[in-house]
């Protein structure tokens, strides 16, 4: 293993790039496949009754919890240098920012990771939502938008190390609330939730006899552990941002986006924006294998302004909130991180008002 590390950490560049495409590949062509959506579980949840893709989503978050702790146990990944994990617990910006984002992605027909996809899948609408939402991430980070993200953040965000805590995960708040150790207090956190998060997906008997929503759920929750062990292992500490992570869309597709007008400054793309390829290409690839490939496009003005309203909603939402369906209730929550938590609890929050709000507007 420590043979791999040197090597990777070695080529840390180009290790991530060809990583992460390979990654974002197996990714896009598993949704696309699969129908994996968790915008898509929400809405069958409220509709029909039928929690099946809803508990996929969960199981999700909860086969990348364990793998990610496993990695982190094996000395593989140390979550704790990951953007999720930070002292600085933004508890507002993570609920703000969730419903932002769970209710924008009703009016843009999905989150941004089934946006990718369907894109790849020739929806031209889902490639301009996609661009769209990358820019408006790109103002809350540090255009018209960030000043007042970041104000509001400064007002209201915790200093997790001023009450002793050298992280916001869960199993920090654990160990020094029972003044236990800190492997123990995260195995207990990690069993606690994983444990919680199995018991509710497999109690469902319609969801324990359809193995296809069993298989998204545990591919999906398996690409995010790999996200964790390729950038873990390639870890540059010389680099300027050396910190591990994992699958995300909202801020990728603005670094994405970004790379494209700056190639010739930066020649190899980072591990973001070469997944938010790698989905594209999946997708497409798994279209044209299963004969599901179509242009298409918006169908009229009244859409057009509901797809740019859930982007702009996506992009800042995701920004504020740290992640997405992704990036927050799957990668995030791997890491324990209790901001990841709330942001998951935002987002279905959110969803849920996006949907009803559309069905009034019906």
């Amino acid at each position: 293993m420590e043979g791999l590390r040197a090597f990777l950490s070695e080529n840390s560049a180009v290790a991530q790039a060809v990583g992460g495409l390979v990654i974002g590949i197996f990714f896009g062509a598993v949704i696309q496949r699969t129908n994996f959506c968790a915008m898509g579980g929400i809405s069958d949840m409220l509709t029909f009754g039928d929690t099946r893709r809803f508990r996929a989503w969960v199981l999700a978050s909860a086969v990348a919890l364990l793998g990610a702790q496993a990695l982190a146990a094996a000395g593989i990944v140390d979550l704790s240098k990951s953007m999720y994990m930070g002292t600085t617990f933004d508890w507002l910006g993570a609920i703000i920012g969730g419903l932002m984002f769970g209710f924008g992605m009703c009016f843009a027909g999905g989150c941004a990771s089934r946006n990718l996809v369907r894109a790849g899948a020739g929806d031209l609408r889902a490639l301009f939502i996609v661009i769209l939402m990358g820019i408006a991430a790109y103002a809350a980070i540090g255009g018209l938008l960030g000043p007042l993200r970041a104000d509001l953040s400064n007002a209201t965000a915790l200093k997790l190390d001023a009450f002793g805590m050298s992280d916001q995960g869960l199993g920090t708040l654990i160990a020094k609330v029972g003044k236990l150790a800190p492997s123990t207090a995260v195995a207990i956190a990690t069993a606690i939730a994983a444990v919680a998060m199995l018991a509710y997906c497999f109690a469902n008997a319609e969801f324990r006899s359809s193995p296809v929503h069993i298989a998204s759920g545990v591919l999906v929750g398996l690409a995010a552990a790999a996200g964790w062990a390729l950038t873990g292992l390639s870890l540059d500490e010389m680099a300027a941002s050396a910190a591990p992570q994992s699958i995300s869309f909202v801020r990728p597709s603005g670094d994405t986006l970004e790379w494209i007008q700056r190639f010739t400054a930066q020649r190899i793309p980072s591990f973001a924006v070469t997944s938010v390829f790698g989905v594209m290409i999946g997708a497409f690839f798994a279209a044209i294998a299963s004969g599901r490939f179509r242009l298409s496009t918006f169908v009229d003005s009244s859409d057009t302004l509901r797809s740019m309203f859930g982007a702009v909603f996506m992009g800042v939402g995701g920004v504020v909130a740290l992640g997405c369906t992704m990036g927050q209730a799957i990668t995030g929550v791997s890491t324990l991180a209790i901001g990841s938590f709330i942001a998951f609890a935002a987002i279905i929050v959110g969803g849920i008002a996006g949907i009803k709000t559309i069905e009034r507007m019906a």
